[in-house]
């Protein structure tokens, strides 16, 4: 068996690829681990029981995100969601089109979902996005014709935290008629997201963003939106979802969302102001550093920066901030799946490939202090010193 031999000295600051649990989180979830194990398709006490709290729990997170609690429908995870949603529409509506139309700077799920699609005959456009991560609204107009079954903009990207007009795309959406899904996984917790006034016909949640567990997610789908289930089986989820629910996953997912909603401005303030702080002493104290993204629209907890001339030196310097008990990433945590790639969100924000391969995200979470981001600024400065540059 493997020990676990991260030390409690460590600092994290990775927090768009995973959030350490939260401790009331794991309280709430620790009793449907045990004791309360029921099924809740069981017709006895013990799955009665566990179908009770499996409902309350929806309820409670529909209050949090203005929707029905029966158009939420618990998943696995982000990715789970993404590819019901998406994959969901595309064979439900095949009959009405086969036109969808998704951002260039999607998460990876999204993206792989729909080159799957275009196999299935599908035909799929990537709307470019200005320098900042913006999608082109004028050019969304002009896409979306009488073959348009979809739209899917994520609310917040991933790896450079820009924040999209959500509203007004799904206002676009609405009055063409076209369905709008939108990935919340990075946004959720952080700023505000409203399934309503964002006029939005799907959502896709996850709960390890949040400080929840891993391995839980959530897909609401609008009243009245007809879309194929992945998955068949049991007929559970009211038939878009067959498996037996992750009772304690759901129960620490809204556990998690509760506490993210109640202390979301409180939390905005104290990690914005350590993310601007840490962000200008970058700029001031590195030469050659820029920042990807929008200066303004952007995550509060997010910064992705690169440095001119080094950009070849990432991996190295993302091992020495290691060594020193610093965890940062590059890009986003998918892509360490695919080290020779270069991250597609940078080049559409108009990146070259050398550049695209040479950022580094840091992602502040709630656990984040301030010693931590000054003990990390210093550890920066002094890794970098010892960088040889590409061009000198």
């Amino acid at each position: 068996m493997l020990v676990n031999n991260i030390k409690s000295d460590k600092i994290y600051l990775d927090n768009a690829a995973t959030t350490p649990l939260d401790e009331r989180v794991l309280r709430e979830m620790l009793p449907f681990l045990h004791g309360n194990y029921g099924n809740p398709s069981s017709i006895h006490s013990f799955g009665v029981f566990a179908k009770d709290v499996l409902e309350e729990s929806r309820s409670e997170l529909a209050k949090l995100i203005h929707c029905l609690p029966e158009e939420i429908v618990f998943t696995s995870s982000g990715t789970e969601s993404n590819n019901a949603a998406i994959k969901g529409i595309a064979f439900e509506n095949r009959s009405k089109g086969n036109h969808i139309i998704v951002s260039s700077i999607e998460h990876d799920c999204v993206l792989n979902a729909c080159k799957w699609l275009e196999d299935q005959g599908f035909f799929i456009t990537y709307l470019p996005v200005d320098s900042f991560g913006i999608v082109d609204i004028d050019r969304l107009k002009k896409y979306i014709n009488p073959k348009t079954i979809l739209v899917s903009v994520m609310h917040a990207n991933n790896e450079i935290g820009t924040i999209q007009p959500i509203e007004e795309i799904g206002k676009i959406c609405k009055e063409k008629g076209v369905c709008f899904h939108t990935d919340a996984c990075q946004s959720f917790g952080k700023i505000p997201v409203n399934f309503q006034s964002a006029h939005l016909d799907l959502l896709t949640l996850n709960a390890h963003k949040i400080n929840g567990p891993k391995g839980v997610g959530a897909l609401i789908i609008r009243k009245g939106t007809k879309i194929a289930p992945l998955l068949h089986g049991g007929g559970q989820e009211r038939g878009w979802r067959s498996s037996t629910e992750n009772i304690p996953g759901i129960i620490g997912f809204v556990k998690a969302a509760q506490l993210a909603i109640a202390q979301l401005s409180m939390e905005a303030k104290k990690i914005g102001r350590m993310r601007d702080r840490l962000e200008k002493y970058i700029l001031e104290n590195i030469d050659g550093a820029y920042i990807n993204g929008h200066p303004t629209l952007r995550l509060h907890t997010n910064i992705n920066f690169s440095i001119q001339g080094l950009e070849g030196e990432t991996m190295r310097l993302l091992l020495l901030l290691d060594e020193k008990g610093i965890a940062v990433s590059a890009g986003s945590a998918c892509s360490s799946n695919n080290k020779s790639s270069a991250s597609h969100v940078l080049q559409a924000i108009g990146r070259n490939q050398f550049e695209a391969r040479g950022s580094i995200r840091i992602s502040l979470g709630r656990y984040n202090t301030e010693e931590e981001v000054n003990f990390f600024s210093d550890t920066l400065i002094n890794s970098i010193k010892t960088l040889n540059p590409i061009f000198s």
